[in-house]
């Protein structure tokens, strides 16, 4: 093996440069071109730290700009069917919502139904939103329920709109509880190794900020 290690350094000799950083680059480079679009990641569980940042509902969200949806879909045809799982929308390409659909979910059997439970970090933009809308429209069969943790610019009329479309489309939107957040803790969330699972530990404010969001969604809808 040292032979081989003492060759590597020689490629400034087979015409390559010979800063290794611009190599690296190249390498990074060619490396994210061959991955899709943005990272799925999906029967993982997410890391307790981005959980504890990203799920938290507080009134003013700097920083909280990724999504991390955790999905469970119960598939009912001859036998029901439940998977579950969760993606953040990783590479700016594409929203974690609208990942769903083109990844998880890309084409709806009409003849079966499909009872899908979203646990998300903070409701969608009015693209995302308007997405939704149409997929619910368009698949009958399709019956999602939406846990939000935070709502997402609802002051903008526009926003209201789109969230009032969805719920007309039969979109169930509803703001985490406290206990829904220690469901995705319990579920979605990776325990370090070799412990037991350590309890959800409510931060603060959770049941204030719920009771904050869920009456603003309430005057919205």
């Amino acid at each position: 093996n040292m032979a081989e290690k003492q060759e590597e350094p020689s490629n400034a000799q087979n015409g390559e440069p010979d800063n290794a950083e611009e190599g690296e680059e190249k390498k990074k480079k060619l490396k994210r071109e061959d991955l899709p679009p943005f990272e799925i990641v999906t029967g993982e569980r997410l890391p307790a730290m981005f959980f504890k940042f990203q799920f938290r509902n507080v009134e003013y969200s700097s920083g909280r700009n990724k999504t991390f949806l955790c999905y469970v879909i119960e598939t009912q045809g001859k036998e029901s069917v439940t998977s579950q799982g969760y993606l953040e929308d990783e590479h700016a390409a594409a929203h974690a919502e609208m990942a769903f659909f083109n990844t998880i979910l890309p084409k709806c059997e009409s003849s079966l139904r499909y009872n899908i439970t979203w646990y998300v970090s903070s409701s969608p933009c009015v693209t995302c939103a308007d997405r939704i809308t149409e997929m619910l429209k368009k698949n009958k069969n399709l019956h999602l329920t939406i846990m939000v943790g935070r709502l997402f610019m609802w002051e903008e009329p526009e926003m209201q709109t789109a969230l009032k479309k969805m719920k007309s489309a039969g979109c169930k939107l509803r703001i985490m509880k406290p206990q829904d957040f220690e469901y995705v803790w319990q579920n979605f969330v990776e325990q370090e190794e070799g412990e037991e699972a350590k309890a959800f530990v409510p931060w603060e404010d959770i049941q204030e900020n719920f009771q904050y969001y869920e009456e603003k969604l309430a005057e919205i809808l």
